[in-house]
């Protein structure tokens, strides 16, 4: 098969799973754009759909791990950081420290953090990712990771790099909107 063929075939599965057709969509809101809207292309109704499904399996990883959405988004960060403070994590959850002591009381009732003494400043604690959570965690997602290995070892070498920059630039874009929108508030 060839590549163009390969890449119809991809966009045709892409259609049937509800990715939208983007000249449609301009269509149905054409007097809604606003002046100089980009000209339609699939490549941004993709990255779209992946931002929708990675939504839904989060859920679907929450609710397996007994968890909502926030708690699960404080064991992200855990797991990805390493022990840190409660002030840490609400920093990185964007919380209230407040907020955020609700959040490690939860997840410790449910054996998913546990508290520990900092090891330096002894009026402080850390607060660190359940072992038996993480492999737990792990397991979850093992399909979802492994799935992503298997896509990309179809490409060469040559193509993941530019699929993995493009991919990174989509990453620094939506970084710097969050940036603008926090800088803005």
């Amino acid at each position: 098969m060839s590549d163009m063929e390969d890449g119809r075939k991809r966009e045709d599965a892409a259609a049937r799973r509800g990715v939208g057709d983007p000249a449609s969509i301009r269509e149905r809101y054409a007097e809604l754009l606003p002046e100089g809207f980009p000209a339609p292309s699939p490549i941004p109704m993709l990255v779209r759909r992946v931002f929708q499904l990675e939504q839904r399996f989060e859920r679907r990883l929450a609710q397996a791990l007994d968890v909502n959405a926030t708690d699960l988004s404080a064991m992200e960060h855990l797991m990805e950081q390493g022990p840190m403070t409660p002030s840490e994590l609400a920093t990185r959850l964007e919380m209230s420290t407040a907020a955020t002591t609700h959040v490690i009381d939860r997840l410790v009732a449910v054996g998913h953090a546990e508290r520990h003494p900092h090891p330096v400043d002894r009026r402080k604690i850390t607060v660190t990712p359940a072992p038996a959570s993480v492999r737990r965690a792990f397991e979850e997602l093992s399909p979802m990771i492994a799935g992503v290995g298997e896509v990309a070892a179809a490409y060469t070498a040559e193509e993941q790099r530019v699929i993995a920059g493009f991919l990174a630039g989509i990453a620094d874009l939506y970084e710097e909107l969050v940036e603008d929108e926090s800088s803005a508030s």
